[in-house]
This record gives structure tokens, sequence and C-alpha cells, in this order.
């Protein structure tokens, strides 16, 4: 007797369907410009950062400056495998957000920089004032890769300006670092006097009688202030290595950037005043607020003061006795009347007096 056929059903295995991976983005995406550099001029032609620096190594002279804007991991990585850039600095530049400091790495120095940027805004109402961002700058005797991040830190004017000077150029990459840092305490300066010039419009409005200045206002900028001193002060001790001597830098270009330091301690201390002064305007607009609650608790005082007198008269001829004084008499009413006019205007001719009312 044959056995009935068996049949083995397979289960089938259901696989999630995987997103499927990003193209990659091609470096030049990331890559605002990329410039050989000869003897303070611009070589002509259009270059790759492979190629720029393989010109210059086959010149033995010049630099290249490579700009860019926010590049991923694997931008930043072909950029590091061209350059020669550390991996830890590799890393910074991709993150972004990274606190001001200097960094040695053999003969490149990473310098890392805040920017910063005034955002034009209402007095009146709470919103954005400051907006910051961040450049990095690799720098060594045959390159300089300066990595951005923040639409407002654009480097376009600077490498504009450099171009125009040859002389200034011709001094190599620690020019274009000395560039890029003066440009960026510059900004600082703007800022700051932008938000000085606002400081001094809340402390006008504030002392102004009548005004209405809501101290969320001042608060904001207090905010927006304390926000600009974390990014500009961390910046002092980077630019004080920069001027010492064990520094690969010619010493020509360490003269320059100990003035941009100068001018960075300016502007330092000239933030750490105007986050004095907001600490002093925010206690002024409290007490004004103080005051202004203890005058309106002593109007209303005096307006309770003034209704409690023909309520109480009222009251104690509510009580329906039948002997009261005057309460048959026909002059009763127009006295009682006339005692409760006299008496609130003898408390409001008081008040007035001492300033109640």
């Amino acid at each position: 007797m044959s056995s009935a056929p068996q049949f083995r059903f397979r289960r089938s295995r259901f696989t999630p369907a995987q997103d499927a991976p990003k193209p990659a983005v091609p470096t030049a995406r990331a890559i605002v410009d990329c410039g050989v550099y000869v003897a303070g001029r611009r070589l002509p032609g259009r270059f790759t950062p492979a190629a720029a620096l393989a010109e210059v190594r086959r010149r033995c002279e010049g630099f290249v400056w490579v700009g860019l804007f926010e590049p991923d991991a694997r931008q930043m990585g072909e950029i590091a495998r061209t350059f020669d850039l550390h991996s830890l600095a590799v890393e910074d530049a991709v993150k972004g957000n990274q606190r001001p400091k200097l960094e040695r790495y053999d003969d490149t120095l990473v310098t890392v920089m805040r920017t910063v940027a005034y955002v034009e805004h209402d007095m009146a109402t709470v919103s954005e004032i400051v907006q910051t961002g961040e450049i990095m700058v690799f720098t060594a005797p045959d390159f300089v890769v300066a990595v951005r991040h923040g639409e407002h830190s654009g480097l376009a004017e600077v490498r504009h300006r450099l171009e125009a000077d040859p002389q200034r150029l011709a001094r190599g990459s620690g020019a274009v670092l000395h560039a890029i840092t003066d440009h960026v305490v510059d900004s600082y300066l703007e800022v700051a006097g932008s938000v000085e010039y606002d400081v001094e419009q809340i402390e006008e409005e504030l002392f102004t009688p009548r005004s209405r200045l809501p101290i969320e206002s001042i608060y904001q900028l207090k905010r927006e202030i304390v926000e600009l001193r974390r990014a500009v002060s961390p910046l002092a001790q980077p630019l004080q290595l920069l001027t010492r001597p064990e520094i690969p830098l010619p010493k020509e270009i360490r003269r320059y950037l100990r003035d941009v330091a100068d001018h960075h301690t300016g502007v330092a201390e000239r933030i750490n005043d105007l986050d004095e002064s907001l600490t002093a305007l925010v206690g002024a607009a409290v007490a004004k607020i103080a005051i202004q609650q203890s005058a309106d608790m002593r109007r209303i005082s005096a307006f309770v003061a003034i209704l409690a007198v023909p309520t109480m008269i009222a009251g104690i001829y509510g009580m329906n006795f039948d002997y009261m004084p005057e309460l048959r008499q026909t002059w009763g009413y127009p006295v009682v009347l006339a005692t409760m006019v006299v008496i609130c205007l003898a408390l409001v001719v008081v008040f007035r007096r001492i300033r109640w009312l």
C-alpha cells in the first residue's frame, strides 16, 4: 500500500524594504572656491584641490586656498586625504559647533573661530538678535583650507580684498590666516556696535515716563549678549598663541596678528560692559515695575477709602431702626448727602497732597 505523497511547505520570509542609500554628493558641491597663488597673484584657470596642490609642489612656491561650506564626512575625508589633515581635526570640521581654539599638527595649524552676525529686529518683541557660525582654518606653508558653518560667514570679500593686494598675499598662507581672523574680529566690532545701540534704545525707553517697554525684551537682549560673549571671549587665547615665536608663521604675520589680538581684547571688554549695563537695566526695570505697582496700590487704597465713607453712612442708615437721629427730619436726607460729599472731597484733597492720587 503506497503512502500518500507528503508536501512540504516552505515559509516565506518577508524582508522589509530598506531605505535606499543616499547618493553621494560630489566634493565639488562643498567647495566654494579653490585657487593657486604664486608670488601674490592667482594663477588663471580652474583647479581641483588635488591638482592645485600638485601645481604648488611642482613649482616649489606659492600656496593653495580652498574654501568649503558645511562639508559632510565623505567630502571632508577626500579633502583630508589630499592635504594630509589629521583625523581629529577633520571630525571637528564636519561636526562644527566647536569652541574657539588653536591646535598644531606638525606644520599644520588648526584655528577655530566663532562668527557672529546681527539680525534686524523689533525692540518690542522677543526675537533672535545675534546669529552664530563657525570658521575652521587649516594653515600650512603650501595650503589654506577654510571650512565654514553658517550662512553669514562668507569669506568672498576677504579673498577679493587679498587678491587686490598682491604684496600682502605674497607673504604666504599666513597672510590668509591673518585676513580671516581680522575679518572675524571686525565683525565682532560691528555686531557689538549694533547691540550697543539697542542697549541705548532700551535705556532711553526704560527711563521715559509712562513707557511700556516689556521686560522680556531686556531679558532677551541680555541672553543674546551672553551668547555673543561666549562666541567672542574664548578666541583671546588662540590669538595670543598665534603671536608666539614657536608658531610656524612669518614674523611680520605675527605682528599683524598681535594687532588683531589687541582689537579682540577691546571688543571683549566692550561686550562685558554691555552685559553689565543690561544687568543694571534689568534691576532698574524690576524696580520701576515695583514702584509702579506701589503707586497703583496707593491709588486703589485711596479710592477704597473715599468709597468707604458713603458706604459706611448708607450702612448705618439702612439698619431700619425706628429711633435714629435726623431719621424723620425733612432736612435729614440732604444733610446726609452733603456730609458724604464734603467728607469725600476732603479725602480727595488729602490724598492729592500726599500724592496718592
